[in-house]
């Protein structure tokens, strides 16, 4: 019996076409289900100086590493400072959103979801999208 599941990988982020999701935020999709993954997923998000994405939020638990600039994270009515490597724990169904404190450098992080079946729900909207269909080509 042979497969063609993968059975490791190493990825690049310069080597990954990114995605632009408007409004200065731009995406890197790492491990997504089309690698293999059964139980997470993660990618990169950069934003412009300036930038706050929409609140939303997921069906599942999320956490995010600054990896790079300076953010705040608001959540739950607090506003959260965040420096590089600090990382956020986010309950699914919690209303969120990350901004660059900066008006002059980017920020990055580093996102995971704790299913490859993660949405996205725009609070505004209420328009959900799965985050993988985001990504696909």
């Amino acid at each position: 019996m042979t497969t063609n599941a993968i059975k490791h990988a190493v990825l690049r982020p310069d080597q990954i076409q990114s995605h632009d999701r408007g409004g200065g935020a731009r995406t890197t999709p790492l491990v997504l289900p089309s690698l293999g993954a059964s139980t997470f997923i993660n990618g990169i998000t950069e934003f412009a100086p300036g930038t706050a994405i929409p609140f939303h939020s997921h069906n599942c638990e999320e956490s995010v590493v600054l990896l790079s600039g300076h953010a705040f994270l608001d959540i739950a009515g607090e506003v959260h400072e965040l420096k590089p490597l600090d990382t956020t724990f986010i309950p699914p169904n919690l209303p969120h959103r990350f901004r660059n404190m900066s008006d002059t450098e980017p920020m990055k992080i580093l996102w995971i979801y704790a299913s490859v079946n993660a949405t996205r729900t725009l609070v505004d909207t209420g328009e959900t999208r799965a985050v993988s269909a985001e990504h696909a080509k």
